[in-house]
Order: structure tokens, then sequence, then C-alpha cells
């Protein structure tokens, strides 16, 4: 199979191919410029490749959660393709896509907390199966730091920008000092890829018009008033 991965969920902007059983991948940190980077990164990988749209078997894409705005580029960008060349997709969470990058590095357990602003975290618990791919230990949630729930024993991996921004307040609620923290990590495409070749190779992929985003929250901002507390709570 050809397979295109993309990801736009968080900071990150980045893109993957599968091609004859190798993958290549372009990333950067795009901030908000995710929709000027996005067409020109896929062009290049593919161009570089010698490969055309019309040879793609099926796209993957990072569904979130992360920032609205960026999940709704990449989503939106991946139904269009999708349906323009009548081919399959596959949806991959952010969290688990993060869990299985650390996992790949040597990690046996790993909690993955991405910012979700409003002093929230978008929250994952994951354990390495036999195989290498991240097995969900708890339904992915969206919560404040003190409240993430509490972790078995033994030794974690911690990931994700949740962690550089609230590590003190999830290690006393979720119990854990883990062995590494990786506070800056963001999701990758390669990683998005890896999963979501199971699900094309089992016949799981759906139609481009049927995936959705995973947003885990429905409130996308603050009133003023809220603002204005949290601010006053740093």
């Amino acid at each position: 199979m050809n397979l295109l991965a993309l990801d736009t969920a968080t900071e990150a902007c980045s893109v993957a191919l599968y091609l004859g059983g190798r993958i290549e991948e372009r990333f950067e940190t795009a901030g908000r410029t995710h929709t000027e980077l996005l067409m020109p990164m896929v062009q290049e990988l593919m161009a570089g490749a010698g490969l055309s749209f019309q040879q793609l078997d099926g796209i993957a894409c990072g569904v979130g959660p992360g920032s609205f705005a960026g999940v709704r580029i990449g989503v939106g960008f991946t139904k269009g393709l999708a349906l323009a060349l009548d081919r399959p997709v596959v949806g991959v969470s952010s969290l688990p896509a993060m869990a299985l990058r650390a996992i790949r590095g040597g990690a046996g357990q790993v909690l993955a907390a991405i910012d979700a602003r409003m002093n929230e975290v978008y929250w994952g618990a994951y354990r390495a199966t036999a195989d290498g791919l991240p097995q969900s230990l708890l339904e992915e949630q969206v919560c404040a730091p003190a409240e993430v729930p509490r972790a078995t024993a033994g030794y974690w991996t911690a990931v994700g920008t949740g962690w550089g921004a609230y590590a003190d307040a999830l290690k006393v609620a979720s119990g854990v000092e883990p062995v590494m923290v990786a506070g800056d990590a963001l999701p990758h495409a390669e990683d998005i890829l890896r999963l979501a070749l199971r699900e094309f190779e089992s016949g799981r992929a759906i139609s481009g018009d049927a995936l959705l985003p995973l947003y885990l929250r429905n409130k996308v901002a603050l009133t003023l008033v809220e603002q204005a507390a949290l601010r006053a709570s740093r």
C-alpha cells in the first residue's frame, strides 16, 4: 500500500508517507501556520518519492485532541483529499500517537498529556503490547491537572505539553514520579501512520465523509470573567 498521513492537531505540522514498507516524514513546529505549511509539505514529500496523488491507497489523519483550529485543518484537508480521490481514511488520536513514539524509544508504560489550555489537559495512559503498540488503559479524557486518574504501580514515561505546563500537579494527582518527562513532545505523522497501518490492513478504514474530529470537550474558549479568574489563580 501507498499511504499518506498528516497531523496538524497541535503546534506541530507533519506529514508522512508509507511506500514499499518504508516511512518518510516531514515535521515542523508550525505555531499557527498549518494552512501555509501543510500542502507544500505534502507535495514535497510525494514529489521526492515520485508518487502521484492517484497512486495513494489511503490517507491517515491525526484527529485530535489538540487545538480546535489545528484539528479542523487536518480533518478538513483529509476529508477533501479523500473524497476527491475516492480513497479510504483512518483517524488516529494524538495521545496514543505520542505514546507510540515513547514506546518505540523503549518505554513500557506512558502517561500522555496535551495542554488543553483553560487550566486543563487531555490525558491518556498506555502500556506497550507484545507487538510494540500502545494499549489504552483508560478512556481518553480532558480534566484539570489535579483531577487526572491515579496510575498503577510501575515505571512510567511522561510525554506531552501537559507535562511541560503542569508537571508538579500531574505527578501528585497520578501518584507517579516518571522515569523520564518529555514535556515538549508533540504528535508525529509517522506514528499516526504506524497506528493507522493496522486499520488499513484489517479493512477497518472508513470513507472520507465519515471522518470526525476528536475534541473531547465542547467548550472552545473562556468567557472574559473566566479568563480573569484563571489569571488570578496563577
